[in-house]
């Protein structure tokens, strides 16, 4: 079954249990294989070097692959941990919300998380000092580098939660006009009367007036009409 598809309380309730257990999966895995790889795995390859003299790799050749190791475990899990994380979020968040809300605050973690994971890797990479230096200089790049969607993406949210206009809402908005046909991350869908589709950046939506128009109602007929006329 689709996600957007699950309202039931019980059955989200399931699907938080069920990510909580996959993120505390993914981190004891991610604990257990970091410490096989680095007390045991190691150790055991340059044993059996050791029992093969024809081998003519040197015993520091081995171990300097290990912070690569490192490198490849700590991006793999780390993915799968903010994976895991952002999924516990997103069906804590559909308690109270609908799913593109909920699939919108997603998409911002899931951003952050992302920018977060590299930084904080090129920092360990470099060590002490450097690191730091290095982290935080990546992560002023990933920022501005993604400072226009973020931004996009941090208006959308605000737009799905304020709830200024919803979907099938008669709008107007930066000179077009339509009707609202969805509201996503980045973006807001607009019908115009001559049935093009406007596609409006949130944070321009944010940033400017919103005109909302009444919906339109069916014309009630008048009184009187249709019925015969009395006779005088």
């Amino acid at each position: 079954m689709k996600e957007e598809n699950i309202t039931s309380a019980n059955e989200i309730r399931k699907k938080i249990a069920e990510s909580t257990g996959k993120l505390v999966l993914y981190i004891v895995l991610f604990v257990i294989v970091e410490a096989i790889v680095n007390n045991f795995l190691f150790q055991f390859l340059e044993s059996i070097k050791l029992q093969l003299p024809y081998i003519t790799v040197s015993n520091q050749s081995i171990s300097s692959y290990q912070p690569y190791v490192n490198i490849l475990l700590s991006l793999a899990f780390g993915y799968l941990i903010i994976q895991g994380f952002i999924s516990v979020v997103y069906w804590n968040l559909r308690l109270k919300y609908d799913h593109s809300t909920s699939a919108s605050m997603r998409s911002v973690f899931r951003l952050v998380g992302i920018g977060a994971l590299v930084a904080a890797i090129a920092g360990a990479v470099a060590g002490g000092a450097s690191g730091v230096a290095l982290g935080g200089f990546i992560g002023i790049v990933v920022g501005f580098a993604s400072q226009q969607v973020l931004g996009q993406a941090v208006a959308g949210l605000f737009l799905l939660l304020s709830r200024p206009f919803k979907i099938k809402d008669h709008i107007s908005v930066t000179g077009d006009e339509g009707v609202v046909e969805e509201i996503t991350t980045l973006f807001t869908y607009i019908t115009k009367n001559d049935n093009t589709i406007a596609i409006i950046p949130n944070n321009v939506v944010f940033g400017n007036k919103i005109y909302l128009y009444p919906k339109q109602t069916p014309s009630q007929p008048q009184s009187g009409q249709g019925s015969t006329q009395q006779s005088k």
